[in-house]
């Protein structure tokens, strides 16, 4: 029904094109109406940075620094208490934001929805920086992060356990954990919604002017049906039934993960 409506508003205006910026969601939706024979072209607009054939998203790197601020913002009080520190940052299906947002604030250990976590080797991590004399440890925490129990159960079986779940979300559970094992007191922070909202980062001001200059001169040429895109810095397109539909997710194995390991972040898994 929505399709149609889009159609029929489409032809009420007269459009010779319709320009569709957001996510996944909305990048299914503009593939639809091409589908339908409208005049389309995409832009990646999402702080998930997960739309698949694209290097970055615009939007990202704005998320990522306002959720570095809160963890830069939690290290001031860090210093001065002898706690654990959960920073829950945005993602429930991916953990692009987080592993970079956990990275540039220098969180201790980051839980991702692509790497199941064990909650002893979490508790390990805390208690080995506590045995160096370290007096504080930070989580950088997705809120789509998963057990590795969680993560063997089925679709339906999960749904069944989130909706009878009695914490707000992953992060509070994880607290709890840490605390019936460990006796350190556990603090939460959620940024939310502050991450996908502000003023964008000049990053991102000059990524989005330069793929919207490309969409521009892809509907000067006529060329529709393809989702402007970056790709090895560069501005390109490609089909966008490509892509849609697709999910880009962070690679366990990828040289970041590997990276981030090598300085001592522990991602719960080893």
């Amino acid at each position: 029904d929505k399709v149609e409506a889009m159609k029929a508003t489409y032809h009420k205006l007269n459009l010779d094109c319709l320009v569709i910026l957001g996510g996944n969601g909305t990048q299914k939706t503009a593939n639809l109406l091409r589908e339908e024979g409208l005049n389309i072209i995409h832009l990646p607009k999402t702080i998930d940075n997960d739309i698949y054939g694209t290097d970055v998203t615009f939007g990202f790197q704005s998320a990522i620094n306002i959720a570095t601020d809160c963890i830069d913002c939690i290290h001031t009080t860090a210093a001065s208490h002898n706690r654990v520190f959960i920073v829950e940052v945005m993602g429930h299906k991916v953990g692009w934001l987080t592993l970079y947002a956990g990275v540039a604030g220098g969180a201790d250990i980051i839980l991702l929805p692509e790497i199941p976590y064990d909650i002893e080797k979490v508790i390990a991590a805390i208690n080995k920086r506590t045995k160096a004399g370290k007096g504080f440890t930070i989580l950088a925490v997705a809120e789509g992060a998963i057990s590795k129990e969680d993560a063997a159960l089925s679709k339906k079986e999960y749904k069944e356990k989130v909706a009878k779940r009695k914490y707000p979300s992953v992060s509070y559970e994880i607290a709890d954990r840490i605390f019936e094992e460990t006796g350190v007191e556990v603090r939460v922070t959620v940024p939310g919604h502050t991450q996908r909202g502000g003023e964008p980062c000049a990053y991102d001001r000059v990524l989005s002017t330069r793929l919207g200059a490309e969409a521009a001169g892809l509907i000067l040429n006529k060329e529709y049906g393809y989702m402007v895109c970056v790709e090895n810095n560069e501005i390109s397109k490609v089909p966008l039934e490509e892509v849609a539909g697709k999910l880009k997710t962070v690679d366990p194995n990828c040289s970041m993960i590997k990276e981030a390991k090598r300085i001592g972040i522990s991602f719960g898994d080893q």
